[in-house]
């Protein structure tokens, strides 16, 4: 192809054609050069010429289909199928007829957990350090909250390998500002390898006046709980599939919105719960730990970290207090109870269907640890702590509305007491990457066709990023050079599908940073480094609500505090090894900068860089700023 020079004087249309044909040319669609994948002849008679249609592709005869369910805000201590005190039956029945995953983390808060997942890579080097939101998302490449098209996801690999892909529920990575009916679409599920979507591009919404979506097009919901409505929509998918096409296998995302806030589930299912939490958030920790001792899915010899400095001893709590806090809790388990049974009937559907036995459920319980968002008192509406409220009236705010927690009227959120006792053994919260609390959840694996122990236990370190990997091990698909004419990047994540029936096999998984705005941590081949930065999002309220504060609230990530664990002999983080190996936390600090470097984690970015604007400015708001800074540097 001969170069041509001097485009620039070139104006318009003949600009654009030259282009066209620059690229037609380059791709081997010239006039001139057939496309070297035709395998056909071309005469110039259709006597001198053969036809050629390419194979359609269709997977292997009985390849499985694939179901990836993920749940939203739940520690490792509130699902049953973990030692919980949350009623989940469907999701025990999976773990004890497959394999509960012991050592499974996230990255501790939603959408990177998301992006991680659907790609096999890690959140920061594929866009989504943050969110895909305006306020949380900046114009770096870790940061930006845009899915580069060389970072595929599970179902852009899937689908071209001849399975349909639908998704349902929570999405949560499509940027805040093409999600309008006039797209650009390529960056809703629909963009990104999803025949079929039914459920909300954001990170939350209510769960009766859901802000939902079908396809490419808002809609109008129905009224009824959006978890119904995408179990319904994912049935029905399946259904019209199988009747078109018996047998062809399909890949499901499964993701309700629930249980992130707002709590909020018929009367029916929560009222199961009255009384059941009235002795409290510590009593709660002890019954879980002894449960998953039980279990199996936590050391014997395992013991609870110390309560939180934030949350009261139960005992020590006023009525009004224990009355609305156990109330919350209530809320919550019916709502996660409710849940599984809404997994129950998607379960069951494909067990009459004939279909259950040749398939792979992953369960994810949580896409980070139980969320701290509700602050102390816990939230009932958005006036429970409106006016910078203090403690007292919030919890006079929450006492007004007890008996509406739960309804379409309010938007719950649970204490963080609680969120501390549904995360049990650990310490922290969701948003917290520096702590197993913030990113150790429960995995389960059901594949009856291959799992032989029924009921097993994995302890391999494993983070969200295995499950693509693993999948595609399963299905004997190799990870694609290209999708689409896109190049791609080489995926991140290490299968696990060698444990299936090794309980004992080695992790291929050594080595995984963590960072959530200011908190950080890195694990090494079961050494881990972590740093909690200050202020944190609930410093951070406090701080913005005081009206004498003058401070500028500038990061300053040097003061923040390293410590150092030997998670396979201290998995929970209760003995700070930073003293007494100080050469160790070094090499650890080093390998986090390396990782961060190689991932695009940099440049640090915080809450307060968040709640203060820093990040993702207009154009009239960075002169804005360089206005008053200038005026500051007069006076």
């Amino acid at each position: 192809m001969k170069k041509i020079r001097n485009t620039s004087i070139i104006k318009g249309q003949e600009k654009r054609l030259l282009i066209v044909a620059l690229l037609a040319a380059q791709f081997g669609f010239a006039q001139n050069q057939p496309n070297p994948h035709y395998k056909g002849v071309i005469g110039k008679t259709l006597a001198e010429s053969k036809e050629y249609w390419p194979e359609p592709v269709t997977p292997p005869k009985g390849s499985p289909n694939v179901v990836w369910i993920i749940l939203d805000d739940v520690g490792f201590g509130a699902s049953s199928a973990f030692g919980g005190q949350i009623d989940t039956p469907v999701l025990e029945n999976l773990a004890n007829n497959g394999l509960r995953y012991t050592n499974f983390h996230t990255t501790a808060i939603c959408a990177p957990t998301r992006s991680a997942l659907l790609t096999g890579s890690n959140s920061h080097k594929v866009h989504v350090g943050g969110f895909s939101h305006i306020a949380t998302s900046a114009g770096f490449p870790g940061w930006d909250g845009r899915l580069p098209a060389k970072n595929g996801t599970i179902a852009e690999i899937l689908r071209d390998r001849g399975y349909n892909t639908f998704a349902v529920g929570k999405y949560g990575i499509t940027p805040d500002e093409d999600a309008t009916d006039a797209g650009p679409f390529d960056r809703w599920p629909t963009g990104k390898g999803f025949e079929h979507f039914f459920g909300f591009l954001g990170s939350a919404t209510d769960q009766y006046k859901p802000d939902l979506v079908e396809d490419q097009v808002h809609i109008t919901p129905d009224g009824r709980h959006l978890s119904e409505q995408i179990t319904d929509k994912a049935i029905s998918y399946i259904q019209k599939q199988q009747k078109a096409a018996p047998g062809k296998p399909f890949f499901l995302y499964y993701s309700p919105a629930a249980v992130h806030s707002p709590h909020q589930v018929e009367a029916k299912w929560s009222d199961q719960y009255k009384g059941k939490f009235d002795d409290g958030w510590d009593a709660y920790r002890e019954k879980t730990l002894a449960n998953q001792k039980k279990l199996g899915v936590i050391p014997a010899n395992a013991q609870l970290p110390e309560r939180n400095s934030l949350i009261a001893d139960w005992k020590k709590l006023t009525p009004d207090q224990k009355k609305v806090y156990s109330r919350f809790m209530e809320v919550y388990a019916g709502y996660l109870t409710y849940t599984d049974y809404e997994i129950g009937r998607l379960v069951n559907y494909l067990k009459e269907s004939n279909q259950l036995e040749n398939t792979v459920i992953f369960a994810i319980i949580g896409d980070n640890g139980a969320s701290q968002e509700g602050r102390l008192q816990g939230v009932a509406t958005p006036k429970t702590y409106a006016e910078n409220a203090s403690e007292e009236q919030a919890l006079q705010n929450n006492l007004k509305v007890i008996d509406e927690i739960g309804t379409p009227q309010t938007k719950p959120n649970y204490p963080m007491g609680w969120a501390q006792a549904t995360n049990t053994p650990f310490k922290s919260w969701k948003q917290d990457a520096n702590s197993e609390g913030g990113t150790h959840n429960p995995l389960i694996v059901y594949y009856p066709k291959e799992i032989k122990e029924k009921g097993g236990i994995r302890t391999q370190y494993s983070h969200v990023i295995d499950v693509l990997p693993t999948t595609l091990d399963l299905l004997k698909i190799k990870a694609p050079e290209s999708i689409r004419g896109i190049k791609q990047d080489t995926i991140q994540g290490y299968s696990f599908y060698n444990s299936f029936n090794d309980a004992n096999v080695v992790s291929s998984h050594k080595i995984q940073h963590y960072y959530i705005f200011g908190n950080r941590s890195i694990y090494s081949d079961g050494w881990k480094a972590a740093a909690a930065h200050h202020p944190n999002s609930f410093e951070l309220n406090r701080i913005l609500a005081d009206k004498s504060q003058t401070n500028p609230l500038i990061p300053d990530f040097d003061k923040d505090v390293w410590e150092l664990y030997n998670i396979n002999e201290d998995f929970n983080e209760r003995k700070d090894l930073a003293k007494k190996h100080p050469e160790k936390l070094a090499e650890l600090k080093k390998l986090f900068d390396e990782q961060a470097k190689k991932n695009n984690l940099y440049p640090l970015i915080d809450w307060s860089d968040v709640r203060l604007k820093r990040i993702h400015k207009t154009k009239a708001e960075e002169e804005k700023a360089a206005a008053e800074l200038t005026a500051k540097g007069t006076k």
